[in-house]
């Protein structure tokens, strides 16, 4: 799956067009590398945002093309910042 599409679907970030903003000004990396918008993403990978100052990491556990709001949860792990 796409990355900003993953980032809609599992509500990292509420719009798709957000999420494509973020990647292509360089704020979002996948494993510790830059990544755009139109990068695959996978079980296992670590997500890294930066929103401003503050940087939140993620780590993705399912993906899945369509979700409500409680499944979207299920989607992803919020890792602690010194990992």
């Amino acid at each position: 799956m796409r990355l900003d599409k993953y980032l809609k679907v599992s509500r990292i970030i509420k719009r798709r067009t957000v999420a494509n903003e973020a990647c292509d000004n360089g704020r979002v990396a996948i494993n510790g590398k830059v990544a755009k918008p139109s990068t695959e993403v996978k079980e296992g990978d670590i997500i890294e945002i930066r929103f401003g100052d503050l940087p939140k990491k993620y780590r993705i556990l399912k993906i899945q093309e369509t979700a409500g709001k409680s499944q979207s949860a299920e989607m992803f792990e919020a890792l602690p910042d010194n990992e």
